[in-house]
Parts: C-alpha cells; structure tokens; sequence
C-alpha cells in the first residue's frame, strides 16, 4: 500500500484556535477520501505559533534552529500541503508569510496545495485570490480550485439553498485536494536532497 505525506500548515496564534481547527477538518475530509482510494496517509500539523521565536531569529541571523529547518523540511518534503492561516489587515499573517519565506522558491514546485484562512467576518474571503493564491503561484505550488475561507458565524451554520455550508466546502475542497495528491507520484525521499557544488563537479570529472 502507497503511503502519502500530507502536511498542514497552521499560523493560529491562540489555542485552542479557529485556525487549527479548519486546518484539522481539513486533513480530515482529504485522510477519509484518500483512505477510500486505500492509501496510507501519514498526517503531521506543523504549528506555526511554537515557531515564532525561531522564524524571527532565522530571518536576522540566516540560520535556522534545529527545530525550524525539521519544520521546514517537513513541509517541503510532503506529497501534499494545506495552509491556513488567520485574517489581518486583510491578508495572510506576518508569521505565515514569514515561515513561507524561508523556504526556497522552488522546493513546492508541483506540490498541491490546498489553502484556507480564518476571520471574523465574511468580508475578508477575498483573501484567498487576492493574497494566498499569489504567495502560491510564485512558489510554483499546484493550488486546488477550492479554497475554504471559515468566518465566524460559519461555524455554526449548514447553509441554506444557495450557498454550501462550511461543512460541504471542507468536503469538497478536501477531495479536490486528495485527488490532486493522488493522481501525482509520490515524492521520493531524496526528491529535495541538495548536492553540494564540490560533488556536482567531480561528477563531470567522471563523466
């Protein structure tokens, strides 16, 4: 059995947080529809918040801490990413955009991505087109048609006959996402390795 990575990415900054739990139902609706296929879903939650100290250090010193570069090569190592973050000033948070920048341009390159984001109010979804969309599409990432933007009177409401409820969107962005995943290769463990210049000129030498 075909065992695939899935990766979340949450920038929730209380806990518990609305964030994290869009980002958990999410992974949930895209595990249930990869199960289904009868593959094995690795799931893991990188949590942007117990991260905060590290990322603001990495981006003054240029390195980061052990515990960082795991989380970093967690996410770029998965098959598939969702990334949700919380609404400010009508865009991504500080603390995404800054874990997102400390990951080279090209090591999504091809992945699927499922986005999402969080807010107090509706008026904020464009979010998702006007702001994470972008971010994504200059990491060369393959972004799934639909995004899933969770206000707080969402949470609460199944929807009326005109517009599907926060339920029926994690549902159907979550198997749009699982079958992207799905219909791609599985990453090979050493897909993100990085070859030192030294070595990639002896090799040359050889050929």
């Amino acid at each position: 059995m075909q065992t695939l990575k899935l990766v979340a990415v949450s920038a929730g900054l209380s806990a518990p947080s609305s964030t994290r739990l869009l980002a958990d139902r999410l992974l949930q609706a895209a595990r249930y529809r990869l199960a289904e296929q009868e593959y094995a879903v690795d799931v893991q939650v990188v949590e942007l918040r117990d991260l905060a100290v590290d990322i603001a250090k990495n981006l003054v010193t240029g390195f980061p801490s052990a515990t960082l570069q795991e989380a970093i090569d967690t996410v770029t190592s998965a098959d598939g990413v969702i990334a949700v973050t919380p609404v400010f000033t009508a865009s991504y948070s500080g603390l995404f955009k800054s874990f997102f920048d400390l990951i080279d341009p090209a090591a999504l390159t091809g992945v699927p991505v499922l986005i999402g984001a969080t807010g107090g109010t509706a008026r904020h979804s464009l979010v998702l087109d006007h702001a994470l969309r972008p971010l994504f599409a200059y990491l060369r990432a393959l972004v799934v048609p639909t995004a899933v933007y969770a206000a707080s009177e969402d949470w609460g409401s199944g929807g009326d006959a005109y517009t599907d409820g926060l339920p029926a969107r994690i549902t159907r962005a979550g198997h749009e996402f699982a079958d992207t995943v799905a219909a791609r290769p599985a990453r090979r463990e050493d897909d993100d390795e990085i070859v030192p210049f030294e070595k990639q000129l002896a090799d040359l030498r050889l050929d």
